[in-house]
């Protein structure tokens, strides 16, 4: 059985980035939805059981049922994204990574300035509900991407690349406190992201 990734920190404590309504909505509400949603769907294919969520991403196109594959591709999503995108938000949060991921940033989009505003335009111009990816391959390059609804970055390349970093640009995100300044949001993203976590969870992608 799936469960919530335990948060570090409160959730009045990305505040005044991202409010604590928001937070106890979006964690208590929306996450656990897919999460409960995702092990409902679960129990009904036995052929997955023991997997990984990640290896479930991967095994997909085994299933047959159309809409159960579906209720997995969506709920599995949403639970996957979601910790990916809690975890890696802190209220000591902000700044610029360092060592290997910033080395690679630089490598790979020539600066973090560069790579902000790659991310900050996948996110802005994600129409409709979806996310915005900084993601890593085993060969330790790095890609910004976005995707639709609840997919990432393992179901569309089979796992060839893992997301480090997720902004998530439903609605339910920020609609509370930005309204429809989605580019807003995405600004005061930038200032609760642990960037440490990122780079640890580069480091276990690459490793």
């Amino acid at each position: 059985m799936f469960k919530q990734i335990e948060l570090s920190y409160y959730f009045k404590d990305l505040e005044p980035h991202i409010d604590e309504l928001t937070m106890n909505t979006h964690y208590s509400k929306h996450h656990a939805t897919y999460t409960n949603n995702l092990n409902a769907a679960l129990e009904k294919a036995p052929e997955l059981s023991g997997k990984t969520i990640e290896e479930i991403f991967t095994s997909l196109d085994t299933l047959t049922d159309e809409a159960q594959k579906n209720a997995i591709r969506n709920n599995g999503g949403g639970f996957y994204n979601h910790n990916l995108y809690f975890d890696t938000m802190s209220p000591k949060g902000g700044g610029q990574p360092e060592g290997k991921l910033a080395e690679q940033i630089t490598k790979d989009f020539g600066s973090f300035d560069v790579l902000k505003e790659k991310l900050t335009a996948a996110a802005t111009t994600r129409f409709g509900s979806g996310w915005a990816w900084l993601s890593a391959n085993k060969a330790g390059d790095l890609q910004v991407t976005s995707s639709p609804n609840q997919d990432n970055p393992i179901m569309e390349t089979k796992g060839e690349w893992t997301p480090i970093l997720g902004i998530d640009v439903w609605e339910h995100a920020y609609y509370l406190k930005y309204k429809n300044l989605r580019v807003d949001y995405v600004k005061a993203f930038f200032d609760v992201t642990d960037w440490n976590k990122v780079a640890a969870n580069y480091k276990e992608v690459t490793a």
